[in-house]
């Protein structure tokens, strides 16, 4: 049977390790596992016990939107943590931030248009642009730019859209006020559409994140039950478009995937009142945080930008190889350490990166830096 280019895209990975890691443990290994971006903890132990009371009802289809309660909770989300009063029904509940993105690049572009996105980044922007005939446009970040693109990049590649992470992955980078204002200045003066991915909002450190939605309301911003929340597994996620595209979204979702699943709304719309327990898992990221930084200059990692947010480092291992996936094949059979290698997020240069995720519990990444320290010994 035919099939169609759309699905001629590069593999996820990060998946990949995850299963070489899956089948190691079904041999009988303890495996570490530093490469998927996953809390170690789930979903709010008051927010499930909620929804277990709300299961005697049933959950059928809700609205394309989502749930009008859990709108209008995000709404307040904005109010709380930035001082921005969104409209609720500028709010789309989405499957995850990846149902968000499809839903935004079909919404915003039309077949062959250039949407930019800096390298390093997470992969399935990539994939997903190809998938619904749309052209990445792959930008070139630089360790004094933090990894970001730059303004004067959307005019000069020609752009029709533009995405950016902050925090970001794999890097963890992020951008202030006036950076976002000046993409987003950028992209209005080119007529291209700005989309700001925040699903890290919620993990940072040192510095609280920036919202788009603090310097214009000309941006799509997508964000997740699955980092700060601890929901990875139950794929709901939001997106907050201009009051113009609301329609047109709305369309879209009904006939892409009706609604969000109703019991994952129900229980994200519980989680965000469980301030306590998830500030509590940000503080064993904020404690890996710093072992991690330590840990890993002392196994020989020392080429990285010290991340702002999300739970990532990406480190230049140039010295130790040219080949990222086969070392951290090596890495896994001979340390037991799952990492992920640069190429999901930089198909050029990515072979000399490795991105180490620090989202487990502080005695996993506490055994895991033991081991990488152990392997790397035996090198030098």
């Amino acid at each position: 049977m035919r099939t169609s280019t759309r699905g001629d895209v590069d593999p996820f990975i990060v998946m990949d390790v995850m299963e070489a890691a899956r089948q190691a443990e079904a041999a009988g290994r303890h495996i570490i596992h530093m490469e998927v971006g996953q809390p170690g903890t789930g979903a709010p132990v008051a927010a499930r016990a909620k929804l277990v009371d709300e299961l005697s009802h049933p959950l059928g289809y809700t609205v394309g939107l989502g749930l009008p309660e859990l709108r209008a909770r995000i709404a307040q989300h904005y109010q709380d943590w930035y001082g921005v009063t969104v409209d609720p029904k500028r709010i789309v509940i989405t499957s995850g931030a990846s149902g968000a993105f499809l839903l935004a690049f079909s919404a915003l572009f039309d077949n062959d248009a250039r949407v930019g996105l800096g390298l390093p980044c997470y992969p399935s922007y990539r994939h997903i642009l190809k998938a619904v005939g749309l052209r990445a446009v792959e930008i070139r970040t630089t360790p004094e730019g933090r990894y970001q693109p730059r303004p004067d990049d959307v005019a000069a590649h020609d752009l029709d859209g533009l995405i950016v992470a902050s925090p970001a992955n794999p890097t963890g980078t992020m951008l202030d006020r006036s950076a976002l204002s000046a993409l987003a200045e950028a992209c209005e003066a080119s007529d291209a559409a700005f989309i700001s991915d925040e699903i890290y909002h919620g993990i940072d450190y040192d510095k609280k994140p920036v919202t788009a939605l603090e310097v214009t309301d000309d941006v799509y911003v997508i964000n997740s039950f699955s980092k700060y929340f601890s929901m990875t597994g139950w794929r709901v996620g939001w997106m907050v478009v201009p009051k113009a595209h609301v329609r047109r979204v709305e369309r879209l979702a009904q006939n892409m995937f009706i609604c969000a699943p109703h019991a994952s709304q129900r229980l994200a719309l519980h989680a965000m009142d469980c301030a306590e327990e998830l500030d509590a898992n940000r503080s064993v990221y904020a404690q890996n945080h710093q072992l991690m930084q330590v840990g890993l200059r002392e196994a020989g990692f020392d080429k990285f930008a010290p991340p702002d947010g999300a739970f990532y480092i990406y480190a230049d291992v140039s010295e130790w190889t040219d080949d990222a996936r086969a070392f951290a094949a090596e890495i896994l059979d001979e340390a037991g350490v799952a990492v992920t290698p640069g190429l999901d997020f930089d198909p050029h240069d990515g072979h000399h990166w490795l991105r180490f995720s620090y989202a487990r519990s502080t005695k996993d990444i506490i055994e895991g830096l033991k081991r990488l320290q152990d392997f790397m010994a035996k090198r030098t």
